[in-house]
């Protein structure tokens, strides 16, 4: 969960900048930045849940363009944990779109 959390923060950064020349951007970009605030809200309790269990990302290894190495320091060994880019964009993509329901849903139980 972490590294899709991760993934999502840099893809809607990234996004970010592109939504600023849009006729709408005022609403586009105040939609990112209330998804920017939940996901990296559950990012940083994550990293520091796993920094508790001494578990720790140490870097993203570009393979080919279908694969990436995430390369994981825990207690005892590194393990290395290979990536289908294309599964892992389709999960974070619904990881983005289940925080766009919850800030839809909880708009829509305020009013």
């Amino acid at each position: 969960m972490y590294i899709k959390l991760d993934m999502a923060i840099k893809s809607l950064q990234r996004d970010y900048d592109v939504l600023g020349s849009l006729k709408m951007s005022k609403v586009y970009l105040n939609i990112v930045d209330a998804l920017l605030k939940d996901i990296r809200n559950d990012y940083y309790n994550k990293k520091r849940m796993l920094a508790k269990q001494k578990i720790e990302v140490i870097k993203w290894v570009h393979i080919d363009q279908y694969f990436s190495d995430v390369v994981v320091k825990n207690p005892g060994e590194d393990v290395v944990l290979r990536y289908a880019k294309q599964a892992l964009k389709t999960q974070v993509e619904n990881l983005i779109f289940n925080y766009l329901k919850e800030i839809s849903h909880n708009t829509n139980t305020k009013q």
